[in-house]
């Protein structure tokens, strides 16, 4: 699979796949001026990456913090690609993380959760200090 990199601004995540441990990451605050903008190159890598997944699980681990009503939206479809993946065999799973404190990130993970039917999807909580 090849490398995915966006450097996070104030508004928008990191995101990186890790091509050793098969691992994508989206980590931060998560609203930008336009979230579709900012989510093509990420929907881009993960139509073509998917079709190419063989054996290994893709972990996709997401630690955002807050997001607004957009990217609430272009993460639901990138959630939707990934169980659509999951569907036609590829093996995903879903980490959503969160801190302990944050009842918004929580409430939004299951809110996530509950709406895919098939995708492997886990709440992860860390507490205060904690990191992954």
């Amino acid at each position: 699979m090849d490398t995915l990199y966006i450097e996070a601004t104030k508004s928008s995540p990191f995101v990186k796949y890790n091509i050793e441990s098969n691992t994508l990451e989206i980590t931060g605050e998560c609203y930008p001026e336009n979230a579709v903008k900012f989510f093509s190159p990420v929907f881009e890598w993960l139509n073509t990456e998917t079709k190419k997944l063989d054996t290994p699980v893709l972990t996709v681990n997401l630690n955002i913090s807050y997001f607004n009503s957009s990217s609430s939206k272009a993460l639901m479809n990138f959630f939707d690609m990934l169980e659509e993946a999951y569907d036609n065999g590829k093996k995903i799973k879903v980490n959503w993380i969160y801190m302990e404190e944050n009842e918004t990130a929580e409430e939004c993970g299951e809110e996530f959760q509950e709406d895919l039917e098939t995708l492997p999807f886990n709440l992860v909580v860390l507490n205060s200090g904690q990191t992954i």
